[in-house]
């Protein structure tokens, strides 16, 4: 962003030329941050007008929509404008108590706003360090000065690069260090003791859950002879005869899945025909796009291919008896009796009889039951390859990226336009604003990918895929993003640095400190306009404009709310809060940045949890430990990274007494994992024991016991009940147990 100025410098840099340095430093900053604030007064500006209009009342609260606590037939008033009314949202937003939070959203959405609040604790207290006392420090070194090519690293005058060698004032840097860490692993100790304390206190507010008192078993040893259903059965009431309740046998019902969707789909498209009346779109054309072929009458025509699926779904269900998976979800009558079957091997073969924690009966990803043992093995594989070609083939638009940051190479391929290259506005977009555009672009089809990837590596919910998908999308980020442009956008980029362990260090740290212009600029670009972009709903709102001129009104009974995609949002934060422990110590003037970002989040992501996104299962808060994980990640590369830079520094006591501060914050982590993690692997037996005598005393346990023996039925062997303001409507298919 700041690689094509130039300031005359003599041996001394005297105090004119330091003024030129900073209006250099500031103009290139304010072009970048002054782009993003503008577009992110556009999207305010856009939200505060469109979220009154009541036709955009489904894409701004479809929470509220779904949960009928708001008509899409509001009135609209010129008063809803003024500003006291249009920073309600703000103010509703923060006010909201952590609890009121809790019991609308949920405890996922709880933990994914402690990682904001987590963030806004540590930054506020690394910029004041950072920017206090670090950044003078930085920017009163000479180290740089003495560079013929100082003009242009202008930015790096304001990190540690610039602090002089062997110079007494890095053992500052060093105490941050060390203080930096402490404050951290405090506040994730606090973080991790008050999330565990939270999903135990919602486990005992809870209602009796199907998955409290369900476990998956796999790898039935069938005899020949029996069927899957009557083994299970014998097995379970012989060995868990006092604890034994039901059992669900797992069909392949894939045919039948695609079926019915196809029937949802056809019979939508029915019922809005019927409720147009309108000819012309009656009466269509057969061939493509309705332009050609013969014209037909529609609801004729949807009439009798829902009369041919319900032809195939008869025949399909007349085969399924022979279509039993070796797994089942078995259910017990306490959760006590669940939790011992699943934590002891029930059989002699341990391949036989495995057992898991069953998820919510919505939650259950069903296509995974329908491929056999093999194929899951070769789908992990093939997940796992792709995974891994797909981020060494984004270093492809990441060197595109790290091209247009250095305007020389530009201005060699393009000789023609060396001056407009060199101009002042120009140069600073080009350099600062369109690579993020580039790589934002390139990014935005890695989540989807990711979730196709997780769901053929076998996971048996789509909360379980989520998690694979936000650890590959977290691992894909730093490796591509933060690695990737580190090594890339230096002249230390070179494949023999893994094949040198102990020249990590020094590599990364001759390599990051350069890159702190460029991640200043992902942080306002990505950061600022993404968050901005949230709360505006591009897509939706265009999606919702196109629904009303094609389809017309819709059916209230078949809106559905948006969930939060967890796998895109929380690599996106937590890679934010590793830039901003990594240069904590070698550009704090990042964080400024960061906090704004993390600010903004904050206010945004509550008031989306709470009007716009519903969560389609619940986890229990078992997303935090990965943000544990990863910010104990950040903190040990910050270390190493320091260790490097006081090798460079010639400081060689600096590095030796870093040594430990890695091992500590290793040893912080595995205490974390022994005393906070299992709470997230299951619920003790305490809290188990305690809930099932909860339980004796409530009147409705028969009724739930009842709902518990169908609870895990698959969705596609269950009948289709249609119902709608026009009236109800018979099921597709009334079909038998099976």
């Amino acid at each position: 962003m700041d690689a094509c100025y130039a300031v005359p410098l003599s041996s001394m840099v005297d105090l004119q030329a330091l003024r030129q340095i900073s209006t250099m430093i500031l103009s290139a900053l304010l072009t970048s941050v002054g782009i993003n604030l503008g577009l992110c007064f556009i999207f305010f500006t856009l939200y505060y007008i469109l979220s009154k209009l009541p036709g955009n009342i489904p894409v701004y609260a479809p929470r509220l929509v779904a949960e009928g606590k708001r008509q899409e037939g509001s009135q609209f008033n010129l008063e809803s404008l003024l500003p006291t009314t249009t920073a309600s949202w703000v103010r509703k937003a923060w006010e909201t108590s952590e609890e009121e939070f809790l019991s609308t959203a949920g405890l996922d959405a709880f933990v994914f706003m402690r990682i904001f609040v987590f963030s806004l604790k540590i930054f506020t207290f690394g910029g004041i360090v950072g920017l206090l006392i670090l950044l003078p420090i930085n920017y009163m070194g000479t180290q740089l000065r003495d560079d013929s090519d100082f003009q242009n690293k202008s930015l790096d005058s304001f990190s540690i690069s610039n602090v002089n060698n062997g110079s007494n004032r890095l053992w500052i840097h060093f105490f941050a260090a060390y203080v930096f860490t402490g404050v951290v692993c405090i506040l994730l100790y606090c973080e991790y003791k008050y999330i565990s304390s939270k999903r135990i206190a919602c486990f005992y507010s809870s209602k009796p859950e199907p998955h409290h008192f369900t476990i998956l078993v796999r790898g039935i040893p069938v005899p020949l002879g029996s069927t899957c259903t009557d083994f299970v059965e014998g097995f379970f009431q012989e060995y868990h005869p006092s604890t034994y309740h039901s059992h669900s046998v797992v069909r392949r019902s894939s045919k039948l899945q695609i079926l019915y969707t196809d029937a949802e789909r056809l019979y939508k498209r029915l019922t809005q025909l019927k409720n147009k009346d309108n000819a012309a779109q009656r009466h269509r054309r057969d061939g493509c796009l309705g332009l050609f072929g013969h014209k037909v009458d529609m609801l004729d025509h949807y009439e009798k291919t829902l009369g041919n699926i319900a032809d195939n779904v008869r025949i399909e269900h007349s085969t399924l008896a022979g279509k039993e998976v070796r797994a089942a979800f078995v259910s017990f009558k306490s959760r006590f009796g669940a939790a011992i079957a699943l934590n002891i091997q029930e059989g002699v073969n341990p391949t036989d009889w495995s057992t898991e924690q069953a998820p919510e009966p919505h939650d259950v990803y069903w296509p995974f039951f329908s491929v056999t043992f093999i194929r899951r093995w070769i789908s992990k594989l093939v997940a796992y390859v792709a995974c891994n070609v797909l981020t060494i083939l984004f270093l492809i638009p990441v060197a595109l990226v790290q091209g247009l940051t250095h305007l020389d190479q530009l201005e060699t391929m393009f000789p023609s336009l060396r001056c407009i290259l060199r101009m002042a506005v120009v140069s600073q977009v080009i350099t600062g604003y369109f690579p993020i555009l580039i790589l934002l672009m390139f990014l935005s089809f890695v989540p989807p990918i990711m979730i196709m990837l997780s769901s053929l590596q076998g996971y048996i919910s789509w909360s379980q895929i989520q998690k694979s998908a936000c650890s590959k999308v977290l691992r894909f980020t730093i490796w591509n993003i933060f690695f990737g442009n580190v090594f890339s956008g230096s002249a230390l980029y070179r494949l023999t640095i893994f094949l040198e362990p102990k020249e990590f260090p020094r590599v990364l740290a001759e390599a990051v400190p350069a890159q702190a212009s460029f991640f200043i600029a992902y942080v306002v670009t990505f950061g600022w306009t993404n968050i901005a972009s949230e709360l505006f709903q591009l897509i939706p709102l265009l999606c919702n404009y196109m629904n009303i001129f094609f389809v017309g009104e819709s059916d209230d009974d078949d809106f559905e709310a948006p969930s939060i995609p967890y796998h895109k949002e929380i690599p996106r934060i937590l890679f934010f809060g590793l830039l901003g422990v990594t240069y904590f110590i070698l550009a704090p003037l990042i964080l400024p940045f960061l906090l704004v970002y993390f600010c903004l989040g904050y206010i945004i992501y509550r008031n989306q949890l709470l009007n716009v996104y519903v969560a389609k299962y619940q986890t229990g808060g078992e997303f935090w430990p990965t943000v544990h994980n990863y910010t104990v990640f950040s903190l040990v590369l910050m270390h190493i990274i320091v260790i490097g830079i006081f090798g460079l520094k010639k400081l060689p006591l600096g590095s030796a007494l870093t040594l430990p501060l890695p091992i500590l914050t290793l040893l912080f982590n595995e205490y974390c994992q022994k005393r906070f993690f299992p709470i997230f692997k299951a619920y003790p037996a305490e809290c188990l024991i305690k809930k099932d005598r909860e339980d004796q005393n409530e009147p409705n346990m028969s009724e739930f016991y009842d709902k518990l023996a169908k609870a895990y039925n698959d969705p596609a062997l269950m009948p289709i009940k249609y119902s709608g303001r026009f009236g109800s409507h018979k099921p597709l298919l009334q079909c038998s147990d099976v």
